[in-house]
């Protein structure tokens, strides 16, 4: 059945989903990799972290990790 949509902005879209009218399956993909070494995630209000030699191994050999593309 149609939707009747009426005026619409859209000032800036960060990600997600914007729909308008009937859908049977909505399903947005996306993926990332992230690094980090030693403490790289602390959060809090005080963190002393004491790290002697720290090292984060970035070498990647996949040339795709994770296919989105046709996973529909």
């Amino acid at each position: 059945m149609p939707a009747i949509i009426g005026p619409v902005q859209i000032i800036s879209i960060g990600g997600g989903i914007v729909q308008f009218g009937d859908t049977v399956y909505i399903s947005p993909k996306s993926s990332t990799k992230t690094f980090a070494g030693s403490g790289g995630f602390n959060t809090g209000g005080f963190i002393v972290t004491n790290n002697g030699l720290s090292g984060t191994n970035v070498l990647d050999t996949n040339l795709i990790d994770q296919p989105i593309a046709g996973n529909n």
